[in-house]
């Protein structure tokens, strides 16, 4: 009977090892896991994480205009008899400054299920600095393939209406932006405005 006795301890003896080996297991998998999700974090990390904020276009703040009272304006801030005065600058409108770029030629394309076409110039903004507009020359001939499917994707209803209009701006807009997207990973066109309006 001793010899049972003596058998439990050393079970119960081994069943207290393998739960600690085990416990110790787990506590190094989930210490390596979490390691590995913060390293895959810090190095790899989303490809919207990984660039740096100066990588994509920033909005450009209307600048300030210098002010100048009319206290202040005259005296020694004159020249040639009239007033230095700087003209204030206006309280309303955007927030953001915008720079204009005009395509070089017009737009033709057939009209949607008609024997109509529409000839068009465009011209485009955007409140961002000056590499929307490089994108855009950039990726130029890709704007204009996309530009042109969408005139091509028109109605005549469409097209002889004001808010037909206006909806085909927004369109125009969207499918330069697209583009842009696509191949710079940024759009950054608000609106697009129309210099030539033509449908023959």
């Amino acid at each position: 009977m001793a010899d049972k006795k003596e058998d439990t301890p050393k079970k119960k003896g081994k069943l207290v090892k393998l739960l600690g080996i085990g416990a110790v297991l787990l506590v190094l998998v989930g210490a390596g896991a979490a390691g590995g999700m913060f390293f895959a974090q810090k190095m790899g990390g989303s490809s919207a994480e990984a660039k740096p904020a100066q990588d994509v276009p920033q909005l450009v703040p209307k600048s300030e205009e210098v002010r100048v009272s009319a206290a202040e304006g005259s005296g020694s801030e004159t020249s040639g008899g009239g007033s230095k005065e700087a003209t204030p600058a206006g309280t309303g409108g955007a927030k953001y400054a915008s720079t204009y770029y005009e395509l070089d030629k017009d737009f033709t394309s057939n009209l949607q299920d008609s024997v109509h076409y529409i000839q068009v110039g465009i011209a485009v903004s955007t409140p961002y600095d000056q590499r929307v507009i490089d994108n855009l020359k950039t990726h130029e001939i890709a704007v204009r393939s996309a530009v042109l499917m969408a005139l091509g994707d028109t109605t005549e209803d469409e097209v002889f209406t004001s808010d037909g209009k206006k909806q085909l701006q927004k369109h125009i807009a969207d499918a330069i932006n697209q583009v842009l997207i696509q191949k710079e990973g940024f759009g950054g066109i608000s609106n697009v405005y129309f210099t030539n309006f033509v449908v023959q």
